[in-house]
């Protein structure tokens, strides 16, 4: 009888789509590393991730009623319940049409006070005021009664596919997103900030990745999360293969009626958070954000002129590093031994970008534009032309 239970359960998950979707390795995408037991941001010790996803409505855009396609994603580096405990932090923009809220104090002292939350461009202020609320309710300084903070909200633009203009993000859903926040597995493609984001012609949105890596004997991890909104369709590059190309004639993004978007081939955004254990000072962290870059040239990305490519790095270690009143010891990790964090950067920047691609589901939103997922049966169909598969 229990047997018959469970598979009843398990045939319910399936049929109403609750089952793990597949992930790029899945398909037999190649890639170099050593991923973490779950390939995500979350096998950094103690960081959590939480979404919370808004879709409602069809048709014609009616400005404040929809069809709305968009959401909210919240990162604790620390977790919620450690509260206030700050993380080496740094930042780097490959291309600044764009908003990440709080890096200049980030850059100015080396820390990273708060989560990290990610929404819609017309959102921002939104997230940031409920932020500020939150900490006020959960005493997030612990009992301090005198304090200043800058929230770190960052943003990509979803308003192909959603009612931007109708400021559907509202305080309870950036509640709901910290709510969800969770270590472990991570829900990717149309969830979160990512529900109505697009990537390289394709449908976009959340995709994330690790990697663990053997320096002198020990063992550090590093996990990177991306909303992924940006590049164009003939720049598509998958495991070395012009994917893009390939597919140029294979379903294109579908305007179906007026206004006609203004957004140009390759505009768009893309935010990269990327986290890691090792024991990285500001200065180094910010040299790992730069080469989350090189993670994007790799699939396609070309930081065009209309794209917000912005990308945070942070360190979990040296967790006694911030003091306002006291002097600190801290561990220094040597330069000299960095570069296999900076390839390990690449790669899962890589990784994630093309599990949020492969995660996504085609996506009809405002006036019937719809923006269609990366087929994967044709996607493996390439691959094999080029013998990056078997």
């Amino acid at each position: 009888m229990k047997y018959l239970i469970t598979t009843f359960l398990l045939f319910l998950l399936v049929s109403f789509g609750f089952s793990q979707k597949p992930r790029a390795r899945e398909l037999g995408v190649p890639f170099k590393g050593t991923t973490g037991t779950f390939n995500a941001i979350t096998d950094v010790k103690g960081i959590e991730v939480g979404h919370t996803t808004i879709i409602s409505g069809e048709g014609k855009n009616v400005a404040g009623k929809g069809p709305i396609r968009t959401g909210v994603t919240a990162i604790f580096p620390r977790g919620k319940e450690k509260k206030f405990s700050p993380v080496y932090a740094n930042w780097y923009s490959l291309n600044g049409n764009g908003e990440m809220t709080g890096t200049t104090w980030v850059t100015e002292s080396g820390f990273l006070e708060t989560p990290i939350m990610i929404t819609n461009t017309n959102s921002v202020g939104v997230v940031r005021d409920a932020v500020l609320k939150w900490y006020v309710e959960t005493d997030w300084y612990k009992g301090e009664n005198w304090w200043y903070t800058y929230p770190l909200v960052a943003e990509t633009y979803d308003g192909f596919l959603n009612d931007i203009y109708g400021f559907h993000v509202k305080e309870k859903h950036v509640f709901e997103a910290i709510d969800n926040a969770r270590s472990g597995k991570v829900p990717e493609g149309n969830v979160g900030g990512g529900t109505g984001m697009m990537c390289l012609g394709f449908k976009g949105g959340i995709g994330t990745s690790s990697r663990v890596v053997d320096i002198r004997g020990t063992s550090y991890t590093l996990g990177t999360l991306v909303q992924s909104n940006f590049g164009a369709k003939r720049n598509l590059t998958i495991a070395g293969v012009p994917v893009g190309v390939e597919l140029k004639d294979t379903l294109n993004y579908v305007f179906n009626a007026p206004p006609q978007s203004n957004r140009k081939e390759g505009d768009g955004s893309i935010i990269i958070i990327v986290a890691t254990d090792a024991p990285l000072l500001p200065h180094q962290l910010k040299r790992i954000a730069q080469r989350a870059a090189l993670g994007v040239g790799v699939v396609g990305g070309r930081g065009s002129n209309g794209s917000g490519d912005i990308f945070l790095a942070f360190s979990t270690a040296n967790e006694s590093a911030f003091s306002r009143n006291e002097t600190t010891n801290v561990e220094v990790f040597p330069n000299d031994l960095i570069s296999p964090l900076f390839e390990a950067t690449v790669q899962a920047v890589e990784e994630a970008i093309i599990n949020a691609m492969v995660a996504a589901e085609t996506m009809e939103g405002i006036n019937g534009n719809k923006a269609h997922a990366i087929p994967h049966d044709l996607l493996i169909d390439v691959l094999k032309k080029y013998s990056r598969i078997k």
